[in-house]
């Protein structure tokens, strides 16, 4: 037995419930290495449509002509419309707070899920239904062999047929969707939470565990599920934390190791926030502090990746796991920081080899670099320490924003390599060029976060009142609101004087974990975030690599700029 729900857990009535109903054409089947071409988004409450969003999108890459003989969608169509970094923020906006649906939704969902990562943006994690699953779930296979959308439009006599375009495939799964709401009205399906909980995925198992979330506040935090032995199982964020563990219990949780969590819980534990942000951090830190076994992302926050010049006579590009002051990072994988040594290494004329090379006496053979003229042979005694060391300014320079000449450099050897037409070394070079802007770009950016010893912001809470956030050498030490017709400032001098005491470190972050500088930089770049004030000016080298992060995007075909670290 499950046990009879009770009023509050009622949850929301289907027709109170707003959903946006949606649908993507793509440049393919990958939502890693294709991108979408087009959005289509009907926005429905009560069977009454209220809204749509429909919207070409320049995927910044060719459209395979099988594709586009599929949908129609051709490249010229595409030419001059916005690109996702700009329709992105649009649509998610459009369908905040509502319930999304689409045919499929494993592939359109995971589409949007990664553009949000490319793009810096949190996915919000919103209740999803897929009307293919709903539709195996209500409609026999005698019924409906297929559950293709073509199919159920044919089944329910549609009057929007699918065509291959997304506004119009989007408009007949919303008429799916009423269909077949419809049938599982017939067995004493009529709150979100009841639906959510027929479709096939979640187990009884699941469900039976759903007063576990009975104490939970309806605030923003952080939860933790654990286990017998009071290990923590799994931690995440929510910005109503009852609402989101309950979903755990009754909606279709489709990741097997996450049912298999749930399985194992206990107790669920909860950690209220004042806004999203500490949600945020304070999820990173449990993360970094409990390991635990079902959560994949974040859990050794300071493994990264560091580029520096070793402390030597003729220094050399070194790649290291603690950074120190003037080091380039962080950067997730090794793969990525030697992509980034090589640019370096394109741009200014510093050896590679790992030999150690004395100030003078140098007796050793010239290497084959040397031989082709890319290495001035210092080893062999022919260049002096005084030659070699304006490639060390250069880079030294570069990465702490000084000056941007190696970028110019390697902007020339592009040109030269095209009017060359030697294309296909010259699209590695820009590959490696808007790689290395792009960490350059992130790296100057964090750092200047990180050497503030304190700065105050805030941004408002959509009910007349203020998010604060007390931030020192890019770590979050403090966080509150003042709610709508309360005083602010009395609450930013209370949080300052409560603030946690923030002992920087040696390196270019000042000792902060760079994931959750990461976190704390985004919050404050988004819009309508307002500085209170700060101990010393918050402002970026002039020759920061930021100017050049619009090349960077259009060179590498509007691979995102962000903030998380690669």
């Amino acid at each position: 037995m499950t046990g009879q729900l009770s009023f509050d857990e009622l949850g929301t009535p289907l027709r109170d419930t707003t959903f946006v109903v949606f649908d993507l054409e793509t440049t393919g089947g990958s939502a890693e290495e294709d991108a979408v071409t087009e959005i289509g988004a009907v926005k429905v409450r009560g069977g009454q449509v209220v809204g749509e969003f429909a919207t070409l999108v320049d995927p910044q890459r060719g459209i395979p002509p099988m594709v586009a003989q599929l949908t129609g969608i051709t490249q010229l169509m595409v030419t001059g419309a916005p690109t996702m970094k700009t329709v992105l923020p649009a649509f998610l906006e459009f369908a905040a707070g509502s319930v999304l649906v689409a045919h499929n939704s494993g592939f359109d969902v995971s589409f949007m899920k990664a553009a949000c990562e490319r793009h810096g943006y949190r996915w919000p994690k919103p209740s999803v239904v897929c009307t293919v699953k709903l539709a195996r779930r209500v409609l026999s296979r005698d019924e409906a062999p297929s559950c293709r959308l073509s199919a159920l439009s044919d089944l329910f006599h549609t009057e929007t047929k699918p065509t291959h375009r997304a506004l119009a495939d989007a408009r007949t799964t919303v008429e799916v969707l009423h269909a077949l709401l419809e049938r599982v009205g017939n067995v004493g399906v009529h709150s979100l939470e009841e639906l959510l909980a027929y479709l096939p995925e979640v187990t009884p198992e699941q469900r039976r565990k759903r007063s576990l979330a009975a104490h939970l506040p309806s605030t923003p935090g952080v939860y933790l599920f654990r286990g017998p032995k009071e290990e923590v199982l799994y931690v995440g964020t929510a910005s109503d934390l009852r609402r989101r563990v309950r979903q755990y219990f009754t909606a279709s949780e489709g990741r097997r190791r996450l049912r298999e969590m749930v399985a194992l819980a206990v107790r669920v534990d909860a950690v209220e926030c004042s806004h999203p942000l500490e949600a945020e951090v304070r999820e990173l830190r449990l993360l970094r502090a409990h390991r635990p076994a079902y959560n994949r992302r974040s859990k050794n926050p300071h493994h990264a990746w560091w580029l520096t010049l070793t402390d030597e006579p003729f220094p050399r590009i070194s790649l290291v796991k603690v950074p120190r002051d003037g080091a380039l990072g962080p950067f997730r994988t090794r793969k990525a920081a030697e992509s980034v040594a090589d640019a370096l290494l394109d741009a200014v004329p510093l050896r590679s080899c790992t030999i150690k090379i004395p100030a003078t006496n140098q007796r050793a053979s010239p290497c084959a670099l040397a031989e082709l003229d890319r290495c001035k042979a210092p080893c062999a005694g022919r260049q002096t320490v005084d030659e070699y060391s304006p490639a060390v300014v250069a880079v030294r320079d570069l990465v702490v924003g000084r000056s941007a000449d190696p970028l110019r450099t390697l902007i020339t050897q592009l040109g030269g390599l095209a009017s060359a037409e030697r294309f296909e070394e010259a699209a590695r070079r820009r590959d490696r060029l808007a790689g290395l802007v792009r960490s350059l770009d992130r790296a100057q950016r964090l750092a200047a976060l990180a050497a503030l010893p304190q700065l105050v912001a805030a941004r408002p809470d959509r009910e007349g009142g203020w998010e604060f956030s007390v931030v020192r050498y890019g770590r979050l030490a403090s966080a509150g609101v003042a709610r709508r017709g309360t005083r602010p400032m009395p609450v930013v001098d209370a949080l300052v004087a409560s603030a946690e005491t923030v002992i920087p470190t040696p390196g270019p972050l000042r000792g902060a974990p760079p994931e959750e500088a990461a976190v704390v930089l985004r919050w404050l770049d988004q819009p309508g975030t307002r500085l209170v004030y700060a101990d010393e000016p918050w402002s970026s080298p002039a020759g920061a690599a930021a100017a050049w992060v619009p090349w960077a995007e259009q060179a590498a075909g509007a691979r995102p700029i962000h903030d998380r670290w690669n």
